[in-house]
């Protein structure tokens, strides 16, 4: 995928070159650079083909019209960036909605931009960083918390998912997300949690945000980014996906 904004192919991915006096159209080094950000990205084998074009949206009217709002409201996200007012991007609903897809969709139409993102499940984050304190660790283990602190754009899906939230992992998430949110770094995040701030009743007996990652960290995600809300049953996008392949 070329860089929309580049200014030698004017985002087509070939560029007008002369050689011995012949004019001939050549391969944009901005292509390149794509497609070595994007392999470097850690994305999941399963995502590596998400794309805004094959989000699938449900034909049922109330399902349909939440989750286009949903979709557009990421690509505006996309469109805007850099220059978007909040530096982040929060997605949240259950299971199956369609979240991860949307958020990897975002960070490769982001990297198209000519930025670089880096993609980290959660839970398997704040493994590396634990192991990290381990003398015998590797190298990338040590560099795992860095990376989340440093990158340019930082996807953290399933959000909130470590069920065993000791004061070490409250810590950690809320050194991570405030230093991102201190910097205006972009952070996309994917979380199946709940939020009476995001509209879900007070009643909801789901496991809030504030619960899962402590109120500083909660409270900077929502300093910090734009909520976008997915409906749909557990497992809808899942199966949609699967029946159209």
């Amino acid at each position: 995928m070329p860089d929309a904004n580049c200014p030698e192919c004017d985002g087509t991915g070939w560029k007008i070159v002369e050689r011995e006096e012949i004019s001939g159209a050549v391969k944009c080094n901005c292509v390149d650079f794509t497609v070595n950000v994007i392999s470097r990205a850690n994305i999941p084998p399963l995502y590596a083909n998400a794309s805004f074009e094959n989000f699938r949206i449900p034909d049922e009217v109330i399902e349909r019209h939440e989750l286009s709002q949903a979709f557009f409201a990421v690509r505006t996200f996309v469109r805007e960036f850099p220059a978007a007012k909040k530096p982040g991007l929060l997605l949240m609903g259950g299971h199956g909605t369609g979240k991860t897809h949307l958020a990897v969709a975002a960070l490769r139409a982001i990297v198209a931009k000519g930025h670089e993102g880096l993609f980290f499940d959660y839970q398997h984050l704040l493994d590396r960083i634990r192991s990290s304190y381990d003398s015998a660790s590797q190298l990338l283990d040590k560099e795992a918390y860095r990376d989340a602190m440093e990158s340019e754009v930082l996807l953290l899906d399933d959000l909130g998912s470590h069920r065993n939230v000791t004061d070490w992992v409250e810590d950690t998430v809320t050194s991570i997300v405030t230093a991102r949110c201190n910097n205006r770094k972009p952070l996309i995040a994917t979380t199946n949690l709940v939020d009476p701030a995001a509209g879900y009743s007070t009643s909801d007996l789901r496991t809030t945000l504030e619960q899962r990652l402590g109120p500083r960290a909660r409270s900077r995600l929502f300093e910090m980014c734009r909520i976008v809300k997915l409906s749909g049953a557990v497992g809808d996008f899942r199966e949609r996906k699967q029946g159209a392949s």
